[in-house]
């Protein structure tokens, strides 16, 4: 993760002190909402994105309609990857449309616009998965990945985005397995039955109930499971260190993080990836 500074970017001090938050259900995508150069993108163009990135936060402390206290946003990332911080971690948002979407959701900025530069580039994907999985792992955000248009009238984050949110929002080079059919339940019993034989001898050799495969398949989608591991139905080591850190983006620690799915975390999963847990 190419993690970008408020002080590396040179960030004005807040207007006001920002309202801690403790969690929320998820991450909103957005873009620039206005035109971005078509060459920002070029590698030795990186060295202007800083400078966008305050302008950003200027116009946001201009807009005193809205009485922004700072940048709106919790990062931005640029087309080279880089992961700008903006208002960052545990701090109440002010660019998904109302207070209470703000509760809901951390927003990350794309910056692409709505001409010129329109398409994120692969590095730009990665570098917002890198965000949402810092506000995950860190900020206590919750499994949804949303665009700004979901619940809220707006074109943001545009179509390329919206399209990739409505993916999953992939990793480049790490596309979803496809999802499994609409209904399927999952057997709790089974995936812990699985979880739990000895990692060393189930490392691709053992196979388990068909079941476990839409856990595997969700933990792709994730960004979490490499997907040569995906859909064997082995759930060895490699899933093991993938739940646990799905459990981690849940906010657990400890031995409430150590791969062993629980009903709690495997109904969030599956809330997100079409399944349910059989009861």
């Amino acid at each position: 993760m190419h993690l970008v500074t408020r002080a590396d970017w040179g960030a004005k001090p807040s207007r006001f002190p920002l309202t801690h938050i403790a969690s929320t259900r998820g991450v909103k995508v957005h873009y620039e909402g206005a035109a971005v150069p078509a060459d920002l993108a070029k590698p030795a163009n990186h060295t202007r994105c800083a400078g966008r990135v305050r302008q950003i936060q200027a116009d946001h402390l201009a807009n005193r309609k809205e009485n922004y206290s700072d940048i709106a946003y919790s990062y931005v990332v640029c087309p080279h990857g880089h992961v700008f911080e903006g208002r960052g971690l545990h701090k109440l948002q002010a660019a998904n449309g109302n207070h209470q979407l703000n509760l809901n959701h951390y927003s990350v900025c794309g910056m692409v616009g709505n001409s010129g530069l329109t398409h994120p580039t692969d590095a730009q994907l990665g570098g917002i998965r890198d965000a949402i999985d810092l506000l995950r792992e860190k900020g206590g955000a919750g499994a949804e990945i949303k665009g700004h248009r979901d619940g809220f009238a707006t074109q943001c984050p545009g179509d390329p985005l919206q399209e990739w949110v409505q993916r999953g929002a992939p990793r480049p080079g790490h596309a979803p397995s496809p999802p499994p059919p609409t209904g399927i339940k999952v057997s709790l019993s089974h995936v812990v039955t699985a979880a739990r034989t000895d990692p060393a001898a189930a490392q691709g050799h053992t196979t388990f109930p068909a079941d476990v495969k839409p856990v595997e398949a969700a933990l792709v989608a994730e960004g979490l499971l490499d997907p040569s591991f995906g859909d064997d139905g082995s759930f060895g080591s490699r899933t093991v260190d993938a739940y646990a850190a799905f459990q981690r983006r849940q906010g657990l620690s400890g031995a409430n993080a150590d791969g062993i799915p629980g009903k709690t975390t495997l109904t969030v999963l599956g809330s997100q990836h079409g399944f349910t847990v059989a009861a």
